[in-house]
């Protein structure tokens, strides 16, 4: 039987080696000869459960686990010292002894940056108790003025007949206690007062008048109730020669100055006093020792240009914290003046010394003691060394700020080296003006004498070297103020202990503090001491506390 011709088929024959097809299951040798369809190929799956069952896998595991302990052992050894290996397994024993090991490894360092923070907290303590400021006692400006006061101002004010001249003469501080007595006796004796006239300064030239000091709008407008201040005399007195009195007595009470100068006043209507420094009486009735204050403290401010310039210096002073304000007495004139040397050398004392012998007359001190008899009573300025000293023991930083006012030293800056080298952050108003500020008042001694009197009284803590009117205007009103810190030097009992060469600094330093611990600017009362002036010492006529008014 024939076979059809169309269903013959062809089989193709594939050759492989045998050695390859022993190690082919059947499933595989299917797969080769059967073409899967696109649609099935999938993506090789890597995590499937056979993995885990396979040894590599754990090998892999166990290499990283190790690897980690490693670091993490590596980076523990760095953070602790060195721990000795432990013979005695005890897990108590192992832990005390590593507690102790550490211990003793690193209580040296400890220990040390014990005792360094310990002294660093100390000296901020210090720097800062010499910054603190004293307690007020909740004392505060209280002007008061009893109801007979207030009536009396009617008359007083409305009085057209008497006016009262003044010439003051000296430096700004003595002048500005001289227009508040000036106020005084004009109230006193019931009469107008024309602006006071300002006598050219024959030491230093200052033709100044009262409106380049002083703001005379605000002097009038705060005087308005108590007294009537006037530019010039009306034309109703023009033609009047004034009375002129030279020979007001020291402490002049109210009833000498109405009894000698009231009836001549009310003939002529023009009174013309001069030289008027220091001759008022301290002890005044209540309600004129209000007016000393309210002259002093609210009347007398210093005119714009000079507050402008003068607050401008004070925050360059604080820009980088508190500071202190020294009132320098070293120039030519007091030395000679006081009759004491400056100490610089001996060729510097024998210039005073010269010039004193020539010039009789200025000295003011007491003309019988000698140089040494005037410094052990207090007598004579402190130089740059005994003021730098004093500060050191009082506890000045040395990084504190220091303002220090004054004229020029005798000896230049020779004379100011130890306290430049002592503290080094030591300025004036020349250092802290810009280029042209002072310009504008450079022949006005008074002026310049007003910006150092402004940025002093601005200051966190005052030191004068040498008592005077700048010191003692200065003191009161920062006691108004407040009681703002000031350091007033008991020189008398302090300069023996400057002497003692062989006392140690350390109880030097105790000393000092000692001496000065009610001289820091407390309220220090006038009670029972009528011989003080009220501008000095404020409360408690001047100042009321929280309770009620003294």
């Amino acid at each position: 039987m024939a076979k059809a011709k169309g269903t013959t088929k062809k089989v193709l024959k594939i050759s492989v080696p045998s050695r390859i097809i022993n190690t082919l299951s059947s499933s595989s040798l299917q797969s080769l000869l059967v073409s899967p369809k696109k649609s099935a190929i999938k993506k090789p799956n890597f995590f499937t459960f056979s993995t885990f069952t396979k040894p590599r896998f754990w090998l892999l595991i166990l290499l990283i686990f190790c690897l980690l302990g490693t670091l993490a052992l590596i980076r523990f050894s760095n953070m602790l010292p060195i721990v000795p290996f432990f013979p005695k397994p005890c897990p108590i024993t192992q832990k005390q002894e590593l507690i102790s090991s550490i211990s003793s490894a690193s209580v040296m360092k400890v220990v040390g940056e014990s005792e360094k923070s310990d002294g660093v907290f100390e000296k901020m303590e210090e720097d800062s108790e010499f910054w603190k400021q004293p307690d007020g006692l909740g004392f505060r400006p209280c002007l008061r003025f009893s109801r007979e006061y207030e009536k009396t101002s009617g008359v007083v004010l409305k009085d057209r007949s008497k006016y009262l001249m003044v010439v003051v003469s000296g430096g700004m501080n003595q002048q500005r206690n001289q227009i508040v007595d000036a106020v005084i006796i004009a109230r006193i004796l019931g009469a107008a007062l024309v602006v006071p006239i300002l006598q050219v300064n024959v030491i230093w030239g200052d033709e100044s008048e009262f409106s380049d000091i002083f703001d005379l709008e605000h002097f009038k407008g705060v005087l308005a109730n108590d007294v009537r201040v006037v530019s010039s005399l009306p034309s109703t007195h023009l033609m009047s020669r004034p009375v002129e009195e030279k020979r007001t007595p020291l402490h002049a009470s109210p009833q000498w100055i109405r009894q000698h100068y009231l009836r001549r006043f009310n003939r002529d209507g023009v009174l013309l006093l001069r030289g008027l420094d220091s001759r008022l009486a301290k002890d005044l009735p209540p309600d004129i020792q209000k007016l000393r204050c309210k002259v002093a403290f609210h009347a007398l401010r210093f005119a714009p240009q000079i507050l402008e310039l003068a607050n401008k210096i004070a925050e360059r002073m604080r820009s980088e914290g508190p500071y202190l304000a020294l009132h320098l007495r070293m120039e030519k004139d007091v030395w000679v003046r006081t009759g004491c040397l400056p100490g610089l050398s001996p060729e510097h004392d024998l210039i005073i010394s010269e010039e004193r012998k020539q010039r009789p007359e200025l000295l003011t001190a007491r003309s019988n003691m000698t140089y040494h008899e005037r410094k052990l009573a207090g007598l004579c300025p402190l130089n740059a060394m005994e003021v730098t000293r004093l500060l050191k023991a009082l506890g000045a930083p040395k990084s504190a700020r220091i303002y220090w006012a004054g004229g020029h030293p005798f000896g230049g800056k020779e004379a100011l080296l130890p306290l430049t080298n002592e503290f080094p952050h030591f300025y004036n108003k020349e250092d802290l003006a810009l280029p042209g500020e002072l310009e504008p008042f450079a022949n006005s001694a008074s002026i310049m004498a007003a910006i150092d009197y402004t940025v002093s009284e601005l200051s966190d803590v005052f030191m004068p070297s040498h008592g005077g009117n700048m010191g003692r205007a200065i003191q009161g009103h920062r006691a108004y103020a407040g009681h703002k810190k000031y350091f007033t030097p008991n020189k008398r009992q302090m300069l023996p202990y400057f002497l003692n060469s062989s006392l140690p600094e350390a109880e030097f330093n105790k000393i000092m503090k000692d001496l000065h611990r009610d001289s820091l600017g407390q309220p220090d009362f006038r009670t029972n001491k009528a011989d003080r002036d009220v501008t000095k010492y404020p409360a408690p006529a001047c100042m009321c506390n929280d309770s009620a008014e003294l």
